[in-house]
């Protein structure tokens, strides 16, 4: 027997063994990312966010009056208006709405049904219902069906496939428990069907250097910075609540003050030190984490949303709220991306399960990537280098490879929580949101700029040169308000 010809059919029969393991594990044997059964699941389909659409522009490039030239120099004779056996009734200022050809050269197609004709292009319309007012229409990616409006939200419009034949619905209806699909509107506990959310407010064109109103001037008539600086330091640093700020300013300084003087005295800072803290160049890493957690307005649930740099553990993002929606979700983003021209290489997102965090990445994308994808350069020089996905870390446990990976970068903006919250609690909560945001903008410029850190020797996590210049931490703080007024000045400057 030819040896060629035997190893030949041992290689070909070793190759079905190996087909047939690798078809048995995958049916069988589920692999270690596949062990989360949750997100597998049906019931967790509506938290998940579906792919962008296919838009369709709608434009004629074409003019009646071209076309008669194009048919009189390719036939030898344009096209002639409508030799009428009657009355017309057709308006006179009716005009094609593709070719804007007048009324002449439009006829009834279907009698008084209403469905008119144009003789030089050939397009059907309606007067009444003119489908080429819309400049573009939005179709599901997975069947080509265009998009029916369903809902309209505080923000966002909520389009839904409605193709009852649509094979991303047909796919999600086979996970469906029969025992619902029995009930009466059974198929409701499920999202099924393709949504697109249509945002009505453009959240970058908003401005992310918001300051707090009715701060307090700078002129001091009793005290003096110093003093102002010593409030800041016990306040921020020591997480002292207004009243015993006040109480260790009279015991240890001799300072007499009222609490409501320490409360403009950090809203002013604040006014001064967010512009600096919010455009400051901050390094940017490989990694950026993000989570939001809760606060008190009025006794009302708010939310606070921070974005840090895994590398230097520094705040490069952050948003209050007052919905856990997407739009403050996408601020907080914009904030973490500025001064980038690009992503880092091998670049990461990574954030928790809620749903807020894809869909405001695949608003970058959209933003810089399908809203210029015609213009080819702008698209691959801009859009593409901006386009991320989430890594989600699920749960609390780690019950997937991917949370098994990114756990520890997930416990470390969970520690930043628990540090901003121990210099939350002692306020009991905020009186309105300016409140929220000026304390906030303090506590950043505090972490970033002047809390020593045990991964930086004991350093904070931005190094800035002039403000290590500062002997103590009240010197520092002014410091810190001193280049808050000069980015003021720059950026009054630049729009003046």
């Amino acid at each position: 027997m030819n040896i060629i010809l035997y190893l030949l059919q041992l290689c070909h029969q070793l190759y079905q063994q190996n087909c047939w393991l690798v078809n048995f594990i995958c049916r069988y044997i589920p692999l270690k990312q596949w062990t989360f059964d949750d997100s597998h699941s049906p019931r967790y389909q509506k938290f998940k966010v579906d792919q962008l659409p296919r838009i369709i522009y709608h434009h004629q490039d074409w003019d009646w009056q071209d076309l008669n030239r194009y048919y009189a120099w390719k036939y030898g004779k344009p096209v002639q208006p409508v030799r009428r056996r009657s009355e017309c009734d057709i308006p006179e200022h009716c005009t094609c709405p593709a070719c804007k050809a007048p009324q002449p050269y439009l006829y009834r197609n279907n009698g008084k049904a209403g469905q008119l004709m144009c003789k030089v292009c050939g397009t059907l319309f309606s007067p009444d219902e003119n489908r080429f007012s819309k400049t573009l229409s939005l179709k599901c990616p997975y069947c080509s069906h265009a998009l029916v409006r369903k809902k309209d939200r505080k923000h966002f419009i909520i389009h839904k496939c409605v193709n009852p034949k649509c094979p991303y619905y047909l796919h999600n209806l086979k996970k469906v428990d029969r025992a619902d699909l029995d009930e009466d509107y059974g198929k409701n506990k499920y999202k099924l069907h393709y949504i697109y959310r249509e945002f009505t407010i453009d959240f970058f064109k908003m401005d992310i250097t918001t300051l707090p109103k009715n701060a307090s001037s700078l002129k001091f008539s009793k005290n003096n910075a110093y003093i102002m600086s010593l409030c800041l330091s016990y306040r921020v640093n020591l997480g002292l609540s207004l009243r015993k700020t006040v109480q260790a300013l009279k015991d240890i300084h001799g300072i007499s003050i009222s609490h409501q003087m320490v409360a403009n005295y950090c809203k002013t800072a604040a006014v001064c030190v967010k512009p600096f803290v919010d455009t400051y160049p901050y390094e940017k890493g490989s990694a950026f984490v993000a989570d939001e957690t809760y606060i008190k307005v009025r006794g009302i649930k708010g939310f606070i949303w921070l974005i840090i740099n895994a590398a230097t553990r520094a705040v490069i993002g952050y948003q209050v709220s007052d919905s856990r929606s997407v739009g403050p979700c996408i601020m907080a983003m914009r904030m973490a991306f500025q001064h980038l021209k690009k992503l880092p290489g091998n670049f990461r997102f990574i954030a928790d399960g809620y749903s807020a965090y894809p869909l405001a990445a695949q608003q970058f994308f959209h933003e810089f990537g399908e809203k210029f994808k015609f213009e080819q350069q702008f698209f691959h020089e801009f859009g593409e280098k901006f386009k991320f996905e989430i890594t989600q870390v699920l749960g609390l446990t780690n019950d997937d490879a991917v949370s098994t990976e990114f756990r520890p970068y997930k416990q470390m903006i969970e520690r930043l929580n628990r540090t901003y919250k121990t210099s939350y609690r002692p306020t009991n909560g905020f009186n309105n949101y300016d409140g929220a945001n000026y304390d906030l903008a303090l506590w950043v410029a505090y972490y970033n700029f002047l809390r020593p850190h045990k991964l930086h020797k004991f350093q904070p996590p931005v190094r800035n040169d002039i403000i290590a210049n500062g002997e103590n931490m009240p010197g520092k703080w002014q410091l810190l308000i001193f280049l808050g007024q000069q980015t003021i000045k720059k950026m009054q400057e630049a729009a003046g």
